[in-house]
């Protein structure tokens, strides 16, 4: 046997271990304080346990100050298990953290009770992001049992603050720390697809702004006498649509290869139908191609605004909600591209390929600070849902994904 098949076979000897790994974590729940939680501490604790049992030669936690979370902290576990080499390191890394379960009733089971139908396991945080935090430690667990030496050195960073901003996640740990090197490759399974043949390589700018429409409140019957504030918001948003005009450049990296302008959110205005609505506030979400800047894009909406406050005799005040200028792109040539690409054909015989996207990942704070990382995972992308589930097959496949990148050489 070679030393993948060797590795693959450990692994699917873990397959029980792992599902029963995923239980022991969703018990865990670590919401972040923010979103009403405690932190990660204890799920941490259950971590760095199975980081001591399972081969790791060295792990260190990296503690964010968070005088909302219950401990105090926030922490960020390193784990390092060596390789031949120290040239480089080969990282996954994944987050603890995991988001509120929402509406209960939507469940068919208590989401902090993991269970297990029909090959999936069934719970909050079980594919995001527990499916590859669980894999990437399993898949050293292997190397460890079957005494094989990687290439390289191999990093299991297992981070917090994911879901609410990674200030105090992998954010604090590049500015706090100097493991991370220029030459290492980093994987983050935190974007992927049913078949894993995606590599987010890119994303687009976010741009969410609110725009608020000041008119005058009038009686249904006396039009005159107001300014009709849902009537102006209504032309701004067709005004608005014009932005797919302006900004019509494609990107065949990206899907969609289009920058997109779409109103959302809308807020209650009057609670009856007879009065006419001195004020009315809707959202847009733009997801902006890296071509262009946030700016350019904001200048032409002010210039929509002006034409509507003036035809309408409205005042349009305009906010931001989110602002994220597109994070420099992985090359779709980095070395962390091709290792995934062979590790994909290898394990799910697919050919992989490397896109860009509209949503926003982790990765972008390491590419922020020119560091090359790329997303992957093999996942039917249920996080945040009700019922989220992780493919069994998916956990321990992924598993061999890593085994194989860290054995290349």
């Amino acid at each position: 046997m070679t030393k993948l098949e060797k590795i693959s076979a450990r692994i699917d000897s873990f397959r029980d271990e792992m599902i029963d790994m995923q239980i022991k974590l969703c018990a865990l729940p670590a919401i972040s304080p923010a979103s009403g939680g405690e932190g990660e501490e204890k799920k941490a604790e259950a971590l760095i346990d199975c980081i001591k049992k399972n081969g790791f030669h060295d792990f260190q936690v990296i503690k964010a100050p968070d005088l909302d979370a219950a401990s105090g902290y926030r922490p960020n576990i390193l784990a390092f298990f060596k390789g031949k080499s120290q040239a480089k390191t080969i990282w996954i890394m994944t987050h603890m953290d995991i988001v509120p379960p929402g509406e209960l009733a939507l469940w068919k089971g208590d989401p902090f009770k993991a269970w297990v139908e029909g090959g999936k396991i069934y719970g909050r945080g079980v594919e995001d992001n527990q499916q590859d935090m669980v894999a990437s430690l399993y898949a050293v667990k292997a190397l460890y049992e079957e005494n094989i030496e990687p290439n390289y050195d191999v990093g299991i960073a297992l981070v917090a603050d994911e879901e609410t901003g990674s200030e105090k996640g992998i954010d604090y740990v590049l500015h706090n720390t100097d493991v991370f090197r220029k030459q290492d490759l980093i994987i983050v399974p935190d974007a992927g697809n049913e078949e894993g043949t995606m590599i987010e390589v890119a994303e687009k700018s976010i741009l969410w702004l609110k725009f608020k429409t000041l008119g005058k409140q009038a009686h249904g019957s006396t039009p005159e006498k107001g300014i009709n504030s849902f009537r102006a918001a209504s032309f701004l948003v067709t005004e608005l649509n014009n932005l797919y005009d302006i900004f019509s450049d494609k990107d065949s990296l990206f899907d969609p290869p289009i920058s997109t302008f779409e109103p959302t959110k809308k807020e209650h205005n009057v609670p009856n139908i007879n009065t006419i609505p001195g004020e009315d506030i809707f959202y847009m979400d733009s997801r902006i191609l890296p071509k262009f800047t946030i700016e350019e894009v904001e200048e032409k909406i002010k210039e929509m605004t002006d034409k509507i406050e003036n035809r309408f005799k409205v005042k349009i005040e305009l906010e931001e909600t989110q602002k994220a200028p597109a994070a420099p792109p992985t090359s779709a040539d980095a070395p962390v591209v091709h290792a995934l690409k062979d590790a994909v054909k290898a394990i799910y015989e697919k050919e992989a390929e490397a896109i860009g996207i509209g949503g926003g990942t982790v990765a972008a704070v390491f590419r922020r600070e020119d560091f090359s990382a790329a997303c992957w995972s093999k996942n039917d992308e249920t996080a945040h849902q009700p019922n989220e589930y992780c493919h069994i097959d998916n956990m321990v496949a992924d598993a061999k994904v890593f085994a194989h990148i860290f054995l290349q050489e």
